[in-house]
């Protein structure tokens, strides 16, 4: 099927923390034969900071981030089987996924692919007029990258045809165990971007604990953290790249994941990051969230903390053997378990049975 894929950014991690899992998923569809064209806008400086150049699996389009450049791509959805808008894009968001539906052959099938469904999901219910909640008429599927049972019930009551789960996995063949580097030592570390939504909780679950063992080091990576005042054994490295978090997740004794507000309130929402860490064979410490099991064993291949006492106490009892056999089985499961290369089979799945119902919503989508 030719693909056409409204995101953010295929090509930068820069303040694009769905970088990852777009590309672990079209890779794997191109692999089974799907033609992938996606387009980004040049906005944000991602250009500046791109974490690999076009890749040879998909046609990647950088459009101007103006209404001009806008209207040179959206006309490209007429020539696509399935129109896949993501979440996020953050310019012409409302635009974009209104005149791509709208340009959608009768036959295509069309997707909305919610990476922050949480936070969408309260928009709507915030305002009845949302663009999203208003295109889900001629919508045929909604896939989000987490949620689980609570995030499917909410799109099916806000109007939703169909909604499935499409989670978070590893890229082998992007992260992996690597020797370890002196830029990045120290016994915790944390990787992300400081976002309102997500400052508390970094707040309690990482400087906190940096505050209660003064004789610790603690690093953290990611964009805006530079003006936030930190304990003095905190350092903080600025924008990590993706060719980096290998080493990032390997070198220090346990890496920390720390969900922002909306996803830790759902619950099965696992971020990209604790994949990576997780395919790193790093050990991780991570706020508690409803659904972890699905994904990892705590205690066994992942150490969960209520709050930050919590994870002072995991810091202060871990030693580096009982970290190696946390990462090693976390790694583990997740090569056996929640691979790209299984997510990939999953959307592949779901295009073949989806897209021959398409053209069934024809009329309805003609009405509306």
């Amino acid at each position: 099927m030719k693909i056409a894929f409204y995101g953010s950014s295929l090509l930068s991690s820069y303040w694009n923390g769905a970088a990852t899992y777009y590309r672990g998923i079209l890779r794997e569809l191109a692999g089974r034969g799907h033609d992938i064209r996606f387009y980004e806008p040049d906005a944000f400086d991602r250009q500046q900071h791109r974490d690999i150049d076009p890749p040879d699996w998909a046609r990647v389009t950088v459009y101007p981030a103006t209404v001009q450049g806008l209207a040179s791509v959206m006309d490209e959805a007429a020539d696509a089987d399935v129109v896949v808008k993501a979440s996020g894009v953050g310019v012409f968001d409302d635009e974009l996924i209104a005149g791509v539906m709208q340009r959608a052959r009768p036959d295509a099938l069309r997707i909305f692919w919610d990476v922050d469904a949480a936070a969408t999901l309260d928009e709507m219910r915030a305002d009845p007029a949302h663009a999203v909640r208003a295109m889900l008429p001629q919508i045929d599927l909604v896939l989000t990258y987490g949620g689980g049972d609570p995030v499917v019930s909410a799109y099916r009551a806000m109007g939703a045809r169909e909604c499935i789960p499409v989670y978070n996995a590893l890229d082998p063949d992007t992260h992996f165990p690597v020797a370890p580097d002196p830029r990045f030592a120290c016994d915790l570390a944390f990787l992300g971007n400081r976002l309102p939504d997500r400052e508390a909780r970094v707040e309690e679950y990482f400087l906190k604990p940096a505050a209660l063992l003064p004789d610790r080091s603690f690093l953290v990576g990611g964009n805006g953290w530079e003006s936030k005042a930190m304990p003095a054994n905190v350092r903080h490295r600025g924008h990590v790249y993706t060719a980096e978090h290998n080493a990032f997740n390997c070198t220090p004794l346990a890496v920390l994941n720390v969900a922002r507000d909306s996803m830790a309130q759902i619950g099965f929402s696992p971020a990209t990051r604790v994949f990576e860490a997780a395919g790193a064979a790093a050990c991780l410490i991570t706020d508690a969230w409803e659904g972890i099991e699905m994904f990892l064993t705590p205690g066994k291949e992942v150490l969960v903390a209520r709050d930050g006492q919590d994870v002072a106490d995991h810091l202060a009892a871990l030693t580096p053997e009982r970290a190696r056999q946390i990462g090693q089985a976390a790694r583990a499961r997740t090569m056996l378990e929640h691979s790209y290369a299984l997510r990939g089979a999953q959307v592949d799945a779901i295009l073949k049975r989806h897209g021959g119902q398409a053209a069934l919503h024809q009329p309805r989508m003609a009405r509306a």
